[in-house]
């Protein structure tokens, strides 16, 4: 485990709006969210005008049933709590003037979790936010009850898609899954550091977005909040958020904090790790809930095999394993105080992307063996597959053996000289078993 010293040095004005265009009309507007968040009935003139300046679209209804072949089914993506999403493509022959390119559009559901507040926060929000690690919004639809936000299209989907979903999609390789969390983590410092702080609230991985390249783009705005100002330490608001990725202090006094964001984080830093859902009910009881079961095994760097991604069979940098589950058991204290700020925890991970220490997969290749002819004269052929390790441990289990020859954990490899100490071993493990069974 890493000592304090190691931590150190780990962590060491509005324009007109151009009506001719039909968009809310360069520089941004520096208005907090709280100043219009009381204005539940704004008017699409007054939004037009409160965005002047982010040269956002406003498309028509019309328009939008036309990108997006009327929202027809083969177009649909997937939905959540906003309402569904469906992709489009929009260029010059919907609108003089737009570029062409695909589009996403998320339609708000008037029967969902999120309403009309949700809805202009994102608007909000990302209309004045521009980041290579936030998603685009292109523009949104605000005509009579219809409310639509609209995106850039992201190739690759959701982060959770990719790391939950295996038949659908191959094993997230380790330097891919370190690259989401970098890019996912420099979004996060930019909103906090902004010149008005913004607290995400909502930081979970279908929320993280994949780019062709799988850089990480933050969506979904929805819940996002202004940080505090001035003297305060926090802001005060009703418990919202997604069970399993709120960080505790949050869920228990409603004080939000850039610092409930950054355990946020390390929840979503420990699904990466170890490619399980931050709450899975299918699990045994005692692992049902990831940081209760996976944060005591961060720090024990002897340990932290255990609980790494099976899936990755082994293809990761130790070294950089180690420095990432330090920096999720500093996300995930429960002292919001001892959590890292967010660029600390960019400037602790990048360098994990410089490790050259991965190891390289076995090569396996088939060989076709002519042997001397039989006794009928006929040519006998053999298939043989060789595979090439170049002597690296395969499993987990291995590279631990490897690494710490002497653990008592390889007490059974140790001791099979013996055999009747093996048997020995053997019975007195089915005794404690049969024990646990009759619950003595």
């Amino acid at each position: 485990m890493a000592n304090k010293s190691s931590w150190n040095s780990l962590f060491c004005c509005f324009t007109p709006q151009d009506t001719s265009r039909r968009t809310a009309s360069s520089s941004p507007s520096c208005k907090s969210f709280s100043s219009i968040n009381s204005m539940e009935l704004l008017s699409p003139e007054d939004l037009s005008l409160t965005l002047a300046g982010s040269n956002l679209y406003v498309f028509t209804m019309s328009e939008l049933k036309n990108a997006t072949r009327n929202f027809s089914t083969s177009n649909f993506i997937g939905s959540g709590g906003f309402g569904p999403v469906y992709k489009g493509f929009i260029d010059e022959k919907l609108r003089p003037g737009l570029k062409p390119q695909r589009i996403a559009v998320k339609y708000l559901d008037t029967d969902g979790t999120q309403g009309h507040r949700e809805w202009l926060a994102e608007v909000f929000f990302l209309g004045q936010l521009r980041n290579p690690n936030l998603v685009k919004l292109i523009g949104y639809c605000y005509e009579d009850e219809h409310r639509m936000v609209v995106y850039e299209y992201m190739d690759k989907g959701s982060l959770e898609n990719h790391l939950f979903k295996s038949g659908a999609f191959a094993t997230l390789p380790w330097m891919t899954r370190m690259k989401i969390a970098v890019g996912a983590a420099k979004g996060l410092a930019f909103l906090h550091e902004a010149e008005k702080p913004v607290i995400y609230r909502d930081f979970k991985a279908s929320n993280i977005l994949l780019d062709p390249d799988y850089s990480a783009k933050l969506s979904d705005f929805g819940l996002a909040k202004d940080g505090p100002q001035g003297d305060e330490t926090h802001v005060t608001t009703r418990v919202m958020g997604t069970h399993g990725y709120a960080a505790p202090e949050y869920i228990m006094t409603g004080h939000l904090t850039t610092r409930s964001d950054v355990y946020s984080f390390g929840v979503v830093l420990l699904e990466l790790l170890t490619g399980r859902r931050s709450v899975d009910k299918k699990r045994k009881p005692r692992e049902q809930n990831l940081v209760d079961w996976a944060r005591p095994y961060l720090k024990k760097t002897d340990k932290l095999y255990r609980i790494m991604d099976p899936s990755l069979e082994s293809q990761y940098s130790t070294k950089g394993a180690e420095i990432a589950a330090q920096v999720a058991y500093r996300c995930l204290s429960e002292n919001p105080k001892s959590r890292p700020h967010m660029q600390e925890v960019v400037k602790a991970l990048e360098p994990v992307l410089e490790l050259k220490d991965v190891p390289i997969g076995p090569f396996v290749f088939t060989l076709i063996v002519e042997d001397d002819k039989g006794e009928n004269g006929e040519e006998k052929v053999r298939v043989e597959t060789k595979r090439l390790d170049n002597e690296k441990p395969r499993s987990h289990h291995d590279r631990h053996k490897q690494k710490y020859p002497n653990s008592a954990i390889h007490a059974d490899d140790v001791f099979q000289w013996n055999g009747s100490y093996a048997r020995s071993l053997r019975a007195c493990r089915r005794s404690l078993s049969n024990n646990r069974e009759r619950g003595a």
